[in-house]
C-alpha cells in the first residue's frame, strides 16, 4: 500500500502552494506551511535519509506559497580583489559539505524526492526518473522510466513524485533552479515506459482510482504565482483533461491533500486567516465533492480521516488557538464537530500524524518541543518532553502502524533519529555516534521583556568554553511575519561560526508562530510594531546579560524578515555593526498599494490595505524601511538578491538601495573627518528561486562580509570549516 506523509501544520507564510524539493527543513512558512527552500537533488548514492514521500505535507503545499521579498540589479558590486579569496574559500566550503554529506552518522538533510510504492522505490538518478526494487534501492540496479533531458530544460530536477494506486502510471513534477515554473509528466509503466502526457505549471497533484479501476489524476494549475484551478485527467483509451474547480476569490489559493489512508482527496481553499475544505471520495472521484464547512472569516481548519471519522485541526471557538475535533464523515458540518483535544496556551501545532489506534501531535510549547500521543481507543494522552537542545522536527514518512519515527535538529546539530513505539509506550533514541557539538556548545533559552511587558523567547548558542562572552561576535536571527517560525534547521555554516567563537541568537518575536496563533495576530496589521519592539528588546537584553556588544553585533534575515531588520536599522542603528539580508521585503507601502502585483491581494491580511484604509496606510508609514530612511549613521548592509526571482518586484529594492546610499552620503558629508561610512553592498545571484539556501558562493560572501566588517580574521572561519574534514 502506498505510504503517506504527514499533515504538517505551520502558519501560512505565502499564498500559492508549490511542492519543494524533498529536503525537510523547519520552515519556512503562518499556518506555516512553510518554509522552506530546498537544496539541489544529489545522486542517489549520496543521499542521507530517504524521503518516502508519496504525498506532501500540508507544510510543503502551503509553505512555499508566494511571499514578499525583493531583489534588484547590483548597485554596489563586491570588490574585484576579493574574487580570488572567495573562490578559494568556496572550494574549502564545498569540500566540507561533501565530507559532511558522506558521513552516515551526520545525517542532516533529505536530498532525494523519493516514493516507495509496492515493492519499488521511485527516485531521481542523475537526469532520469528511475525505480528499483525496494531491497535493491541502495544499489545501482535500477530501471530508467523517463529522461528529464527530453524536456529541454536547464539542469532539471524532480520536485515530487506520485505513483498511481495500481502502479500503472507515475507522475513527477519537474522544475529548474532558475524558475518556479514546473512541468508534470505522466509516465505509463510497462516493459518500455513511455511519457503519456505532460502538464505545465502544476502545483499540487494526487492520484485516486474510480469504480472502473481507472486511474484519475487531480492537479492544481498555477498562473502568475496564483493557484485557483483544479483539473482532473485520465489516460489510456479513455483520455480526458477537464477543469474541475475554479476559485473566484483572488485572495484565496487552492491545494490538494490526500488523507493518510487515501480515503478522501481534500480540496483546500484558503487565505492567510480562513479556509474551506471539500472532500472527493477516493473510491468515487466522479461524484460531486462534499463541502465540510463553508468558509467563515477567521476560521482555519485541516482534515484527516480514520475509520469513518474526520479529525479536524481548527481554531474555531475560544481560545482562538488550534484544537483537535472530530465528527462522523457523513455529517461533516461544523455544528457536528466534537472537541477531542485542546492545546495548552502558548502552543504551536507543528504536525499531526494519524495511525490505526493513535494520533500523534508534534508540538512546540513555550519554545520547547513535545510529542503528544493520543490513544484513540480510550482517549488517553501521553505527553513527552523532548531534549532541550532540539529546535525543530523533521518528519519521517512511515507505513509501519507500530512505530512513529521522526528526527530532531538544531541550527548547529545535525538531525538525530527518534522512534516512538506504541506497544512499549516509549520513545527510543538512536544509538551510536554522539555528535561532539553536544559537549563543545551550549544552548540557552532566555526571555526579553518588550516595551509593553510581553516576554519574548530567545534561543542562544555558544561554545561551552567561551570566556568573556561580551567580547565575542554575535549573529542575531529574526523573521516575525505570517505566523511562520524562525527557521532553525541545521546549517553547517552556523555550526562553523559557533566553533569559531560566535554567539548565535534566534529571536522569536511577535508576528511569527512560535507561541501559537495569537503570537502571530499580535504582530500583524496594526500590531506590526510589536515585532520591532520585541527585536530591539531582545538585542538589548542580550547585551545587558553579557552577550557581545553593539560593535560586535550583526543581524540577519530573509524575505519578510527584512521588514523588521530594515525598520530597526532606521530606528536604532547604534545597536548594530553589520546586517545581512537575503531577498528582503523593504518597501511595504508602495508594494501593498500596487494591486497589479500578483501577491498584493493575498497579502492584505498580513500588512493591511493602504489603498483603501487610511489607518493602515499611516501605520505602515511608521515602520516601512524605505519610507523611514534618513541621513544618519547606519550599520553596514549586505543584501543578496536573485536575478530572476519571480516573487520580487525589482523596483522596491532598487529604490531602497538608492535612497539608503543617498542618506549615507549626506550623513557622511555632514560628519567630521575620520568618519567611517558603512558599506552598502547589493550582491545579485543568478537564478529564479526566491531563496537559494545552499548556494556556497552566497554563504561564503555573507560570512566574509561579516568577518571583514567586525575586523576579524576571515581565514579563521575557513580553517574552522576544514576541521569537519576530520570527522
Amino acid at each position: 500500500m502506498q505510504q503517506k506523509t504527514k499533515l504538517f501544520l505551520q502558519a501560512l507564510k505565502y499564498s500559492i502552494p508549490h511542492l519543494g524539493k524533498c529536503m525537510q527543513k523547519q520552515h519556512l512558512n503562518h499556518f506555516n506551511f512553510a518554509d522552506n527552500y530546498y537544496s539541489r537533488i544529489k545522486l542517489k548514492k549520496y543521499h542521507l535519509t530517504k524521503c518516502l514521500q508519496n504525498k506532501p505535507k500540508i507544510s510543503e503545499l502551503a509553505r512555499n506559497i508566494p511571499s514578499r521579498s525583493f531583489s534588484c540589479k547590483d548597485c554596489l558590486p563586491i570588490k574585484q580583489e576579493n574574487e580570488k579569496s572567495l573562490s578559494e574559500n568556496m572550494d574549502a566550503f564545498e569540500k566540507v559539505r561533501t565530507k559532511l554529506e558522506t558521513q552516515p552518522q551526520e545525517e542532516y538533510e533529505i536530498i532525494n524526492a523519493e516514493v516507495k510504492h509496492g515493492g519499488f522505490v521511485y527516485y531521481q538518478e542523475g537526469c532520469c526518473l528511475v525505480r528499483s526494487k525496494d531491497e535493491e534501492a541502495d544499489n545501482d540496479n535500477y530501471e530508467v522510466l523517463f529522461n528529464l533531458e527530453e524536456l529541454k530544460l536547464d539542469q532539471p530536477f524532480i520536485d515530487c513524485i506520485r505513483v498511481a494506486p495500481d502502479e500503472k502510471y507515475v507522475a513527477a513534477k519537474i522544475r529548474t533552479e532558475d524558475s518556479e515554473a514546473s512541468t508534470c509528466v505522466v509516465v505509463k509503466l510497462s516493459d518500455q515506459p513511455v511519457m503519456e502526457a505532460s502538464f505545465p505549471n502544476v502545483s499540487s497533484f494526487e492520484w485516486v482510482k474510480d469504480e472502473e479501476d481507472e486511474d484519475v489524476l487531480f492537479y492544481t494549475f498555477q498562473r502568475n504565482l496564483r493557484c485557483h484551478d483544479v483539473y482532473r485527467a485520465t489516460f489510456g483509451d479513455n483520455k480526458r483533461n477537464e477543469r474541475f474547480y475554479t476559485e473566484k476569490d483572488p485572495s484565496y489559493f487552492v491545494f490538494l491533500y490526500l488523507t493518510k489512508d487515501s480515503r478522501f482527496l481534500t480540496i483546500n481553499i484558503m487565505n492567510k486567516t480562513t479556509s474551506e475544505v471539500w472532500l472527493i471520495d477516493g473510491l468515487s472521484p466522479w461524484d460531486p465533492p462534499v463541502l465540510i464547512q463553508k468558509r467563515i472569516h477567521g476560521v482555519l481548519y485541516y482534515v484527516e480521516h480514520r475509520d469513518d471519522e474526520l479529525y479536524i485541526l481548527t481554531n474555531v471557538g475560544e481560545p482562538t488557538e488550534f484544537k483537535l475535533m472530530r465528527t462522523a464523515a457523513d455529517t461533516p458540518a461544523i455544528m457536528n464537530w466534537d472537541l477531542f483535544f485542546t492545546m495548552k496556551r502558548n502552543t504551536k501545532v507543528v504536525d499531526l500524524d494519524m495511525f490505526k489506534d493513535h494520533c500523534v501531535l508534534f508540538l512546540k510549547h513555550s519554545n520547547l518541543l513535545y510529542v503528544n500521543v493520543i490513544g484513540l481507543a480510550d482517549d488517553s494522552v501521553r505527553s513527552l518532553k523532548l531534549p532541550p537542545w532540539a529546535c525543530g522536527f523533521i518528519m519521517d514518512t512511515n507505513s509501519d502502524p507500530k512505530n512513529c519515527p521522526f528526527q530532531l535538529c538544531s541550527p548547529i546539530r545535525p538531525p538525530k533519529y527518534y522512534t516512538y513505539k506504541f506497544a512499549e509506550g516509549k520513545l527510543f533514541e538512536e544509538t551510536g555516534h554522539e555528535d561532539p557539538i553536544t559537549k563543545t556548545s551550549r544552548v540557552l533559552r532566555l526571555e526579553a521583556k518588550s516595551k509593553d511587558g510581553k516576554l519574548v523567547p530567545m534561543t542562544i548558542f555558544h561554545k561551552t568554553d567561551s570566556e568573556d562572552l561580551q567580547k565575542k561576535p554575535l549573529l542575531v536571527h529574526v523573521y516575525g511575519a505570517y505566523g511562520m517560525d524562525l527557521k532553525m534547521n541545521f546549517r553547517p555554516e552556523r555550526r562553523v561560526l559557533v566553533d569559531d567563537g560566535w554567539i548565535l541568537a534566534y529571536c522569536h518575536v511577535r508576528g511569527g508562530g512560535e507561541l501559537g496563533l495569537q503570537w502571530h495576530a499580535d504582530g500583524r496589521l496594526t500590531k506590526k510594531l510589536n515585532g520591532l519592539a520585541d527585536l530591539e528588546a531582545c538585542i538589548k537584553t542580550l547585551h545587558g546579560q553579557g552577550f557581545s556588544q553593539p560593535s560586535l553585533t550583526t543581524l540577519t534575515a530573509f524575505s519578510a524578515g527584512g521588514v523588521l531588520v530594515g525598520a530597526l536599522c532606521n530606528s536604532s542603528p547604534e545597536i548594530l555593526r553589520a546586517v545581512t539580508l537575503e531577498a528582503p521585503f523593504l518597501d511595504v507601502l508602495n508594494t501593498m498599494m500596487d494591486t497589479t502585483l500578483p501577491l498584493t491581494l493575498e497579502e492584505l491580511e498580513e500588512w493591511g490595505n493602504p489603498s483603501s484604509d487610511e489607518k493602515h496606510k499611516n501605520y505602515i508609514k511608521r515602520y516601512c524601511p524605505y519610507q523611514n530612511i534618513k541621513p544618519q549613521h547606519y550599520p553596514s548592509i549586505h543584501i543578496t538578491a536573485y536575478e530572476n526571482d519571480e516573487r520580487v518586484p525589482l523596483k522596491g529594492i532598487v529604490n531602497y538601495t538608492e535612497k539608503l546610499k543617498e542618506a549615507v552620503m549626506e550623513h557622511t558629508k555632514n560628519t567630521g573627518e575620520g568618519y567611517q561610512a558603512p558599506n552598502i553592498i547589493l550582491d545579485i545571484q543568478p537564478g529564479g528561486n526566491h531563496v537559494i539556501e545552499d548556494s556556497h558562493k552566497k554563504i561564503t560572501a555573507q560570512i566574509k562580509f561579516l568577518y571583514e566588517e567586525l575586523g576579524l580574521d576571515s581565514t579563521s572561519v575557513f580553517e574552522d570549516l576544514k576541521k569537519y574534514l576530520k570527522f
